[in-house]
């Protein structure tokens, strides 16, 4: 009798039915077997008499433990455990081998050949059913234990696909890189966590002038992202209302009432936002919570640029200081996360600061090449290994 079923992958029953198939050359076993489970109304008993249809017969009826005779015409019963063994459809399915036999010798040669269990034919009903159960409900336990395992992996792996698009999405919004009559930038950006809470850029405010900008959400992740970007096409769409984008401090107050962080789901960001006028050559700048810019005044000098406000979002009507200073031909802004600075040192563990940062870029200068791939590759090796902390975006502006 086969009688299919509703299966799960593996074998085991999706009802936690127990399913018997008795593999002997002998009807008459056959029929003592039938009798001893005829009651047991959660046990179906599945028989095939020939041997060598016994892993035709095991994959149509995918049972939870196989009874198996020891000796047989055609197929040595230890042969025959060694195919259920090898056999990727059989080779977890418990099996119990059933011999005439006593001897020492014989119970370790099947075991040694794959057999989970040997009975000497037959025992009492109630042993041979205690270990059908026994046998089954953990094979039953395995294979939905394999299953939740394969649906996680199927999900996270959906998940991930997912994550990677929005990756994707949120770096093709940032800025190329340009190389104008203005300004010369570049810049590097790399996540934390697949979704990082950093982004940055540059756009001309009216005709004159260009804004230039770095943010960096609380935290990571998606929801980190999706704040980062929101109030990133607020400022590359300059759709505050009300706002002059020329004056940073009107931005950042502004900002600060729109992205209210008890209505962000308690998120906040932090801020540097400047405005460059070639014709002035000054540029006006405030902050919020964010690390100083740093702009290069030759010579490995930097002038720090900050006015130290708070956070954004933290407290509404907030106001933000505002400062401006002359920006000489040549001149180059650095503007970055504090995850650009703030290292664990693997040697001894200790996080490196502002300071030694400023010196390692003052540094890196003096030695040419590419600047901010030549930092990146340090904080690397600084920390041993190429994942950090927290985001690691830095900006650089040339002014012409």
């Amino acid at each position: 009798m086969i009688n299919n079923g509703d299966m799960l992958e593996g074998g085991a029953v999706s009802d936690g039915r127990i399913r018997v198939l008795l593999v002997d050359d002998q009807p008459i076993i056959a029929e003592a077997v039938r009798r001893m489970l005829d009651g047991e109304r959660d046990i179906d008993f599945f028989y095939c008499q020939n041997p060598l249809e016994a892993l035709k017969t095991a994959a149509q009826v995918k049972p939870t433990v196989v009874l198996q005779d020891l000796v047989m015409p055609d197929v040595d019963g230890l042969t025959l455990a060694k195919y259920f063994r090898a056999n990727p459809a059989t080779r977890d399915i418990p099996l119990i081998v059933l011999s005439s036999k006593e001897e020492p010798s014989t119970k370790y040669k099947a075991f040694e050949n794959g057999a989970n269990d040997y009975m000497v034919k037959l025992p009492d009903k109630l042993e041979v059913i205690a270990r059908i159960r026994y046998h089954s409900k953990a094979y039953i336990n395995f294979c939905e234990r394999n299953i939740a395992m394969a649906r996680l992996q199927e999900s996270q792996n959906l998940l991930r696909s997912e994550l990677e698009q929005a990756d994707a999405y949120v770096k093709s919004l940032l800025p190329a890189k340009i190389d104008n009559e203005i300004l010369k930038t570049d810049w590097i950006f790399r996540t934390s966590t697949q979704l990082g809470g950093d982004c940055f850029g540059y756009e001309r405010v009216g005709e004159d002038n260009f804004s230039m900008f770095l943010l960096d959400v609380c935290g990571h992740g998606v929801g980190a992202a999706l704040l980062s970007v929101s109030v990133m096409n607020v400022l590359r769409s300059q759709s505050l209302p009300d706002v002059d984008f020329t004056r940073p401090s009107q931005v950042l107050a502004a900002l600060n009432n729109a992205f209210d962080m008890e209505k962000q789901n308690n998120m906040y960001f932090t801020l540097w936002f400047g405005v460059y006028n070639p014709k002035t050559r000054k540029l006006s700048f405030a902050s919020g919570g964010h690390p100083p810019a740093l702009l290069d005044c030759g010579g490995g000098k930097f002038e720090r640029l900050s006015t130290g406000g708070m956070i954004v979002g933290a407290m509404p009507d907030m106001s933000f200081a505002e400062k401006t200073v002359d920006v000489p031909r040549g001149a180059g802004l650095y503007i970055f996360s504090d995850g650009v600075y703030e290292l664990r040192r693997a040697q001894d563990g200790r996080t490196l600061g502002f300071d030694e940062f400023e010196a390692r870029l003052a540094d890196s200068q003096k030695r040419g090449g590419d600047v901010l791939e030549n930092l990146f590759a340090q904080a690397a090796q600084i920390q041993n290994s190429e994942r950090f902390e927290d985001d690691y975006s830095m900006c650089r502006i040339i002014f012409k």
